[in-house]
């Protein structure tokens, strides 16, 4: 039995290399003797750059910039020499599971270190920038970023905005005359893990401020501020990108990577797939699990579990998804490939419990799984 273990990370709990090894425990209960090939996953959000260095070797490096919050942290950014090319992680300097959940501020979080990233980057000579999109703490559009890379956000009376999406609704001046000019020749491509527009009932205020701390009221202050940015930046560009599949990436980040950089913007599971060579992987497998913290109808739009079922569909192997919670609309994954789903809790349990036993809870579900499995193929 040839079993190949795909998973995205579980936020807040494991990394997809920890997920797939908790997997792979299980599984060598039920199995000791099956062959496992590990191959943690991302699609744009944390744990992406991982699999992109494993997968490419290109080298570690590490820098000091500001988190979403502004505070300073560690950011670990990826650079392959021979091909002038920079990986950077949005998650790495602007992401959710930097921030503790009674912290989380999309009002007023900013993806200023993303910006300092890209800098390191041209720093060292960057042609082409790998942009994963997703994991974000941050509503804003990406305009910390411009300001990092040199652009000014000014109100009415000529002042700096403050950080955040809230302030976007200030926004009077956009002056983008400081931007790096190394920037023009920066060739940039944009892994995105969705597909929401930037604004309205699917973009990126409305379904993903929530999970960032925003309250009903403050999606409503974000939409619209976001929409003023959308406006002044079509005003000084001459074109739009509100509407484009994917600009909701990231709090927005997706626009700004396609309205200021020229991004192409890819699902970020196709992209790494394609750098891992996920296809030769798959030719010798029986099975594939795969899985992260939640499958609902929003992972149809381009999450790790429905890109990764999808490729073994049309391969003709099986595929399981462990999740951490089976959300609203999952049952449609099935037509995409995923053969069956389980929640990990094995009884009701807080949420804090239930990322604390992540790792234990995944392995008994792969044992259970794959003695399941057995027992079918025999």
């Amino acid at each position: 039995m040839h079993i190949l273990i795909a998973p995205d990370s579980f936020k807040d709990a494991l990394s997809a290399s920890d997920a797939a090894h908790a997997i792979a425990c299980g599984i060598r209960r039920a199995a000791p003797d099956a062959t496992l090939t590990h191959c943690p996953m991302g699609d744009g959000g944390e744990g992406t750059l991982d699999a992109l260095l494993d997968a490419t070797g290109a080298e570690r490096r590490e820098q000091t910039v500001q988190d979403a919050l502004g505070a300073p942290c560690q950011a670990t950014w990826g650079w392959h020499a021979e091909t002038r090319s920079a990986f950077i992680e949005l998650a790495e300097a602007s992401g959710l599971q930097q921030i503790p959940r009674d912290q989380r501020s999309a009002l007023h979080s900013t993806t200023h270190g993303v910006g300092e990233l890209i800098l390191a980057a041209l720093d060292a000579g960057a042609e082409t920038l790998l942009l994963t999109l997703g994991g974000s703490a941050t509503n804003d559009a990406g305009a910390g970023m411009l300001e990092a890379l040199g652009a000014r956000l000014l109100d009415a009376e000529g002042a700096p905005l403050a950080p955040g999406g809230a302030a976007l609704a200030n926004l009077q001046s956009l002056d983008l005359s400081g931007l790096d000019p190394r920037l023009a020749q920066l060739r940039v491509e944009a892994a995105v893990d969705v597909d929401n527009p930037l604004l309205g009932e699917r973009g990126a205020s409305a379904v993903f401020g929530p999970q960032k701390g925003a309250s009903d009221a403050d999606v409503a202050t974000l939409d619209a501020a976001l929409a003023h940015f959308a406006d002044c930046a079509a005003a000084v560009l001459g074109d739009d990108h509100r509407d484009l599949p994917g600009a909701g990436a990231a709090g927005g980040m997706g626009f700004a990577a396609r309205a200021f950089f020229g991004a192409s913007l890819r699902p970020g599971i196709d992209m790494v797939m394609e750098q891992v060579d996920f296809d030769a992987r798959l030719a010798d497998a029986d099975l594939v699990i795969t899985g992260e913290g939640q499958l609902d109808d929003q992972s149809l739009s381009g999450k790790t579990p429905v890109g990764i079922a999808r490729r073994a569909a049309a391969s003709g192997v099986p595929c399981v998804a462990l999740v951490g919670r089976l959300g609203e609309g999952w049952q449609a994954c099935h037509a995409e490939g995923i053969n069956a789903a389980f929640a990990l809790a094995d009884g009701p349990m807080p949420l804090d419990e239930a990322l604390a036993r992540c790792a234990e809870l995944l392995g008994d579900r792969a044992e259970s799984i794959v003695r399941l499995y057995s027992a079918a193929s025999s």
